[in-house]
Order: structure tokens, then sequence, then C-alpha cells
């Protein structure tokens, strides 16, 4: 993967990400459900498609691209299921290129990160500049089914893109079982503090699913349903 954990919705943070992306077509079943498909250029973009429960599969074969939606209220749980069919091999999610993974599922937040410095920050006004009325997140987390069992013991690290802003954290590594659901519930402001550390937990800004097998080449066939925030307990 030669692009962010997270791409911003929109081309005009290609300053900030290292990638420059367009909307893509997307497909009235997949809209219907309040998503809208993006492309990372240089990237054939993966087919989204709906299941028949209201949730979101792809499929591709070496292919890239992602779907985001707004996020809004306070930082709480989120749940869903998610499968995986087919998928890369296990990659090296902190190194930049060759990091495929079969899905991920970011959440953007609307303020930075206690650590941030004034060279991200400027990146990111000059992007939120020229984005319009589009906010872009602050600080991002994701969930990622992909990379080695190594990654998945190592609790959140920096994205080898945008480590600033971006945090992600192996869920299920590229060998775990396929073709079963699996269901998932992650605290949002428990993780925040523990990826950028402790302070105030900023609101929820975007939600994004997201799948690249681009430098492996592999096949890819996941599914993601019922996608939500939960109360935590």
């Amino acid at each position: 993967m030669r692009r962010p954990a997270l791409a911003l919705a929109t081309a005009a943070a290609a300053p900030l990400l290292g990638a420059a992306i367009s909307p893509g077509s997307t497909p009235d079943e997949v809209e219907r459900l309040g998503w809208r498909k993006m492309e990372w250029h240089g990237i054939r973009p993966v087919t989204f498609s709906s299941t028949p429960a209201g949730g979101v599969r792809i499929q591709g074969q070496g292919q890239g691209a992602f779907l985001t939606r707004p996020l809004t209220g306070a930082p709480t749980c989120l749940a869903w299921r998610w499968r995986v069919d087919a998928a890369p091999p296990a990659t090296d999610l902190t190194r930049r290129g060759g990091d495929d993974r079969a899905l991920a599922i970011s959440v953007g937040f609307n303020a930075f990160g206690p650590a941030v410095g004034f060279a991200t920050r400027a990146q990111h006004a000059a992007a939120q500049g020229t984005a319009g009325s589009h906010r872009l997140p602050r600080s991002v987390l994701s969930y990622v089914w992909g990379g080695t069992a190594r990654d998945a013991g190592a609790g959140f690290f920096a994205s080898p893109w945008t480590g600033a802003i971006t945090k992600i954290r192996v869920l299920r590594p590229a060998d775990a079982p396929r073709g079963q659901w699996v269901e998932e519930r992650v605290n949002l402001s428990a993780d925040w503090n523990a990826a950028f550390g402790a302070g105030e937990v900023p609101g929820l800004l975007e939600l994004v699913i997201s799948s690249d097998a681009e430098d492996s080449g592999a096949r890819v066939d996941a599914q993601v349903e019922n996608l939500r925030l939960v109360p935590c307990r």
C-alpha cells in the first residue's frame, strides 16, 4: 500500500497525505447506505457492493479504494462484524510500500493529539484551506484486518505515512481464520488516549472502510456489517 491508512476525504489533502485522491463512482446501493466512494490516483479501485444485511462487500485483485461517511457525536464504543474470504498475505504495516491489508475500519476525530507538532499542524491547515466545507480529521484510529501476528500484539503504532495523525491497531492478522464472521467492539475514548496520550478525547468526525492489495496483487473478498456506535459496557 503506497497510501496512508486513512486518506482524508478530499483530493486537497494530498500535500498532507503524500497521495492524490478523488471521488469515485459510488454504486447506488452503497450510496443509499450513506457511503461515498473515494479512489487513490494510480491504483485501480476495488468494487464495493451492499450485502443483504445492509453492509458492504469489497472485491478486487491487486486493487484499493475506500468509502467514507460522516460520524458525529461524542466518542463511545464502535461495534461491527466483518469477515475475510480472500486477502493479501501478511505484510509489514510499519513500512512504507508493501503494507497491504484486506480491511481497515478508520475513525476520524476533530482535534489533534497532544504531541502533534507545528509542521503537521501547518500541513493540515494548508490542506484544510483548500478542502472547502469538508472538515478534515485531525487524528485517526485505524483498526485493521491484516499484517502479522506480531503487529496484532503491538497495540497502537504509527502509520508509516501519517504517523503523527494516524495510529494503527491490528485486530485480526492476515492469517486469521477466513470465511467466518467475527464480532468486534472497541472503546474509542480509551483507544484514543492509548494511541495519542492522555487528554480530552475529541469529538467524532468521519468513518472510513478501506482495502488495499496494490503491492501484492492479491485477491480481496471481504465484508463489513452492522457498523455502529454503541454504549460502552
